[in-house]
């Protein structure tokens, strides 16, 4: 079980991150250079039909394969254990996560206009770099860390 817990785990992070990383680094240069708001919602609205029920699949999975690791969850939080702070780091991506995505979807996506694109982009960008630390954490969970 665990094994098919960890394979939806990682296909849903590949989902989540490509998706951002074509949307950083070939979607949101032209949507700037010609202010194109419709390209941009366009690619957004296809995005969010796979890439919303990955993150959710990823943060499912990801509880599950913590609580797998950790049975008691708050041993997350204990700073001795090197394993529990890699959880702990998964843990506040996703809280950075959510906040840049509720902040761009709550104030930024409904005033969208040729004016404000950077603004969003200042949040496409994080979220990108996020999502791909999500995918170093990962890794050292079971390479004992990268650095």
């Amino acid at each position: 079980m665990h094994t098919f817990i960890l394979l939806l785990h990682i296909l849903a992070a590949s989902i989540w991150t490509g998706g951002h990383l074509v949307l950083a680094l070939t979607i949101l240069p032209r949507v700037l250079r010609e202010k194109s708001i419709a390209e941009l919602l366009r690619f957004e609205a296809g995005f969010e039909t796979v890439g919303i029920p990955a993150l959710i699949i990823q943060v499912t999975t990801g509880i599950w394969l913590a609580h797998d690791l950790i049975p008691e969850i708050t041993l997350w939080f204990s700073l001795e254990n090197p394993l529990a702070r890699l959880i702990m780091a998964k843990l506040c991506l996703l809280l950075m996560t959510l906040g840049l995505a509720l902040d761009a979807r709550l104030k930024i996506i409904p005033n969208l206009t040729q004016d404000n694109l950077v603004i969003l982009a200042y949040h496409i960008i994080p979220v990108t770099l996020i999502s791909v630390l999500f995918i170093v954490v990962g890794v050292s969970f079971r390479a004992g860390g990268l650095f």
